[in-house]
């Protein structure tokens, strides 16, 4: 790219709302306030220009595992979610045995270090037997706070998120142990009762994992997990929105509940994200994914997803009917903030990292640039 450019004539998703025949501003790898005369111009009308989309919760894609790929590997599965909008993105991971969790959180920090991953989610192994999920039994633990510090300190500075079940013994001892050292504590994969999640968040939980999936439904006698987390304004509701995962009804409701700024669309991506159906393992349990949807090959449990966030994007717009500027929250700015990157992505203003997503009219990706350099050229198709 030239060193100043200028993108105009999109519709501009900004903080403050919508801008039609909008300009934003690439000087280098930032978003700039202004340009010279002689700034290379790139029309962009009819199209929307919004922020990099920002996935708290992804295990991996193009056919590579963020829990067990190698450094190729993971860097192959960031990729693949790069050509579809995610700019920034936490390298989750499943259940294991502690030492090969700490040594994965060792790989995953250095690729934290160099700026290819925004970070570390643990998802398990301190998770409710009775939700386990796409989760092997046979290695789940109670969260004992010391084996909690274990994997944070084998991640040298770089986990982002822990997810809990926090009503098993240590639960409510590891969130205060979590919030102490700046790691978002999420509940998830849980058997609390309604009082037992209210006594998580008061402790300093600040997220649920994937709401509605792997914990007790929503009953008027027993109102359980998703009642306390919808209700309480401190929680942020990580939702996937592959169609699979939530009914529309189920999700219209979180996202009307809770509102716009608590919501985190995440992808919850397997393997085979952007690379097809098949066989594939999640951490030691196999898996089959037909049309797009993963399953335990024993069991059947839903393991993980396939979906990009491009996807999740097109589907709210087209299929929810949602407020464009609420996606775009839920895409990018909810998700930087809780992750403390806000003042670098999250949303088109100058002085921010220069990553951005180019939809068409049917809000179809035809863009994406990271820093300032095209992952995908929209002028190249």
């Amino acid at each position: 790219m030239a060193p100043r450019t200028v993108l105009a004539g999109a519709r501009v998703v900004l903080p403050t709302g919508v801008v039609d025949d909008g300009r934003v501003i690439v000087d280098g790898t930032r978003i700039a306030g202004s340009a010279p005369s002689s700034a290379r111009t790139l029309d962009l009308s009819g199209h929307w220009l919004v922020p990099g989309f920002v996935d708290l919760h992804n295990h991996g894609g193009g056919g590579a595992s963020f829990t067990s790929g190698t450094v190729e590997e993971v860097l192959r599965g960031v990729h693949t979610h790069r050509l579809h909008g995610t700019t920034t993105l936490v390298a989750s991971t499943v259940t294991g045995d502690m030492d090969g969790l700490a040594q994965r959180a060792g790989l995953l920090s250095e690729l934290a270090e160099q700026g290819d991953i925004a970070g570390i989610h643990f998802e398990g192994p301190f998770i409710s037997p009775c939700r386990k999920g796409a989760h092997s039994e046979e290695l789940l633990r109670d969260p004992d706070p010391a084996e909690v510090r274990k994997l944070i300190d084998a991640a040298r500075g770089r986990a982002s998120m822990v997810t809990l079940a926090t009503e098993l013994p240590g639960g409510i001892d590891s969130v205060r142990l979590l919030a102490e050292h700046g790691v978002i504590a999420a509940i998830g994969h849980t058997d609390a009762t309604y009082e037992q999640t209210v006594e998580a968040i008061d402790a300093g939980a600040t997220v649920a994992t994937h709401l509605f999936n792997a914990m007790p439904t929503l009953g008027h006698r027993t109102p359980g997990p998703i009642t306390a987390l919808l209700e309480d304004e401190r929680i942020t509701v990580e939702l996937i929105n592959d169609g699979t995962h939530l009914h529309p009804a189920a999700l219209q409701l979180a996202f009307h509940h809770a509102g716009a700024d608590r919501v985190a669309f995440i992808t919850d991506a397997m393997d085979a994200a952007g690379f097809g159906d098949g066989r594939y393992r999640l951490g030691p349990l196999e898996v089959e994914v037909s049309e797009g949807v993963a399953r335990l090959v024993e069991g059947g449990s839903i393991a993980g997803s396939t979906l990009t966030l491009d996807r999740a994007f097109q589907r709210a717009v087209t299929v929810d009917r949602l407020p464009v500027e609420g996606i775009v929250a839920a895409l990018s700015a909810n998700p930087a903030r809780l992750l403390g990157l806000y003042d670098r992505v999250g949303s088109l203003e100058p002085g921010k990292d220069a990553d951005l997503v180019v939809l068409d009219a049917e809000f179809a990706l035809k863009g994406v640039m990271r820093r300032g350099e095209w992952v995908v050229d929209p002028q190249l198709g």
